[in-house]
């Protein structure tokens, strides 16, 4: 069934149509009705005039004509026969008469203008040797306002306009239904496909074919929807990750006291240590995930000052490099000349002290783990470098994601709670920056984040 929706949209073209075309083809028809009777007005009124100069010029030389045709045959034929070659030369009627006033020829055809006779028309004589033979009209043309034929030409040309005005608007008909149909159906695929993403599927999709707005709508629709689809499959891997994260140390904790409780297991200071490492797991996880919503809600506080970022990276090596007990050398390589930035030290040293953790976790034994950092274009590139299995080109746009995992297996073994790389994107994005990774599968891997060197208009 047709959405209603969609098909009084439909109704709503087509009388925008109509009413467009009505109100274009009567403005079109009116001008150009109003614009012909003007010309054909004017036509008749130059008709007249000109009627008027051959009238004169007839009424000075055509008397004498006749007169002379009629003194050399004393036969009015040829005069009536002069009469109707000046009538066809000249477009004009010429009534001729006989001394008594009968006439003896009129030239008029059209019966329409017979009523123009009827006006006060002086004769003009015909004289021979001074004696009045007969007289001659050249009545003037009927009024030329109002007349039936001008009546008989508007009505013509009005019925012109509404058949062209009726044939346009059945054409836009045809053409704005075809065209509503092409579009509209386009909008009931997208409207069909929100619905049921409304309703919990992620898997709808619509084509965009075409390059034109209702295109770059469906090209953005499907984009939401592959957005979705993977927020929607993080999150659940995200409730299935946390699960297992809070299981495993509880369930040890659990285990353990259980075992103490019923006497099995001595609380020994070896146990009470295994304990406070679960329950510090723990905390640990809670408060990633606590600092990881401050952060993405935009409510994370920074406590910026001008800093050297060296002197950062230094610290933040010193803690790690102490934590690692010599398993692996982390060294540093900054350019000489990085300016100091407006940042807050402990977050930017928070963000590589997690780089650092996530390069010791995936290096190589005894392979390379470097600092490196300069100036690029406004901003400072900070990166951490080490030389390991890497990632492979397909998981890189992701690596930032929380609990996502290259690797799943190794990383669970390792203790890596799969939030360090998500908490480095929202505490660098927080001072304006960036974050991203580069990687050769099986050689290294690299991670990068950038910050401006401009301090922000109002800082966080």
């Amino acid at each position: 069934m047709e959405n209603p929706t969609v098909g009084s949209l439909r109704v709503r073209l087509l009388l925008l149509m109509l009413f467009v075309l009505v109100a274009t083809g009567g403005l079109a028809a009116w001008l150009a009705a109003g614009a012909i009777k003007q010309r054909f007005e004017q036509y008749l009124v130059s008709r007249q005039q000109a009627s008027e100069v051959r009238r004169d010029l007839l009424a000075t030389v055509l008397p004498e004509i006749l007169a002379n045709h009629y003194a050399a045959t004393r036969n009015w034929e040829e005069v009536v026969e002069a009469v109707r070659y000046f009538a066809e030369l000249t477009d004009e009627r010429i009534i001729l008469a006989d001394v008594q006033g009968e006439v003896i020829a009129d030239t008029a055809d059209d019966p329409a203008l017979v009523p123009g006779v009827a006006g006060d028309t002086d004769a003009l004589p015909l004289l021979v040797d001074g004696e009045v033979i007969g007289a001659l009209r050249i009545p003037p043309l009927p009024p030329v306002r109002n007349t039936a034929s001008e009546r008989a030409y508007i009505a013509q040309v009005n019925r012109s306009l509404l058949i062209a005005v009726s044939v346009a608007g059945g054409l836009a008909i045809v053409l704005t239904l075809a065209l509503s149909h092409g579009i509209l159906s386009r909008v009931q695929a997208l409207t069909t496909a929100v619905r049921a993403m409304a309703r919990g599927d992620l898997s709808q999709r619509v084509q965009n074919g075409a390059d034109d707005e209702l295109g770059q709508l469906a090209y953005a629709f499907n984009s939401m929807a592959d957005n979705l689809a993977r927020i929607e499959q993080l999150r659940r891997n995200m409730v299935s990750d946390v699960a297992h994260e809070l299981r495993t140390p509880l369930s040890n904790i659990c285990g353990y006291l259980e075992a103490i409780q019923d006497g099995i297991v001595q609380p020994t200071p070896e146990v009470v240590a295994s304990l406070y490492e679960e329950a510090v797991l723990l905390h640990r996880l809670i408060n990633d995930l606590q600092e990881l919503a401050v952060a993405e809600a935009g409510q994370l506080r920074l406590s910026r000052q001008r800093v050297a970022i060296g002197d950062v990276v230094d610290r933040s090596v010193q803690v790690v490099q102490g934590r690692i007990n010599g398993r692996y050398t982390i060294t540093t390589a900054l350019a000489p000349d990085l300016p100091d930035l407006y940042i807050d030290a402990e977050r930017i040293g928070q963000v590589l002290r997690n780089l650092l953790n996530n390069a010791v976790e995936y290096a190589l034994p005894g392979g390379a783990i470097v600092v490196g950092g300069r100036q690029i274009n406004g901003e400072v590139h900070v990166n951490v470098y080490n030389e390991g299995s890497g990632i492979p080109p397909e998981h890189l746009p992701n690596v930032f994601e929380r609990f996502y995992r290259v690797d799943d297996s190794r990383a669970r073994t390792t203790g890596g709670n799969g939030l360090g790389l998500a908490i480095v994107k929202q505490l660098v994005e927080a001072h304006g920056g960036r974050v991203w990774a580069e990687s050769v599968p099986g050689q290294y891997a690299n991670f990068f984040f950038a910050l401006p060197l401009d301090k922000p208009s109002s800082p966080v």
